[in-house]
């Protein structure tokens, strides 16, 4: 038996780092509207709902959008008026892809953000954000896995990123 193995070079799918920086928009001081972006992962809406319980706000919008797609300009458009949106979940490839790409349209419109991906996925999602300019984008590491996690494991695993959130906030 003959075996023909051939090198191909592959292509890094990230941009070069060499692109315009986005500079990040500060957090407010007051937050009346917070927008939570939920991509509709499993486990996802419980992470917002655990954070929007222990966040001090007026106000919070619910978004939801598909895990494997960017948000539609309507959705954008509606997280704009919230004085700072929070995404999850990127718990995989795609999902954290279109999760990063999101928060960088909503920071490029002048909305800043939160994003929330797994501890496996954070050193990608951290990958492209740079690769898109924007080096310091907020990203919150929650313990991996989330996806067929208990409900009270999902919320202990959310409890320990709120300290860290809050310590950003104040």
């Amino acid at each position: 038996m003959n075996i023909k193995i051939k090198e191909r070079e592959v292509l890094n799918p990230l941009a070069e780092k060499d692109a315009i920086k986005i500079k990040l928009n500060p957090l407010p001081q007051k937050k009346r509207v917070i927008a939570l972006l939920d991509n509709t992962k499993p486990n996802a809406d419980l992470i917002l709902h655990t954070i929007q319980e222990n966040l001090k706000s007026s106000k919070f919008v619910h978004i939801k959008k598909p895990a494997g797609d960017s948000a539609t300009s309507e959705q954008i458009k509606q997280a704009t008026k919230a004085d700072l949106v929070i995404l999850a979940l990127g718990d995989c490839g795609s999902c954290t892809t279109w999760l990063i790409l999101d928060a960088l349209k909503l920071e490029k419109k002048g909305t800043p953000t939160i994003s929330v991906c797994s501890h496996v996925f954070s050193p990608f999602a951290r990958e492209l954000a740079e690769s898109y300019g924007a080096n310091s984008l907020r990203i919150m590491e929650i313990e991996h896995p989330l996806a067929g996690q208990s409900e009270e494991s999902v919320k202990t695993k959310t409890q320990n990123i709120i300290n860290q959130m809050n310590k950003i906030l104040d």
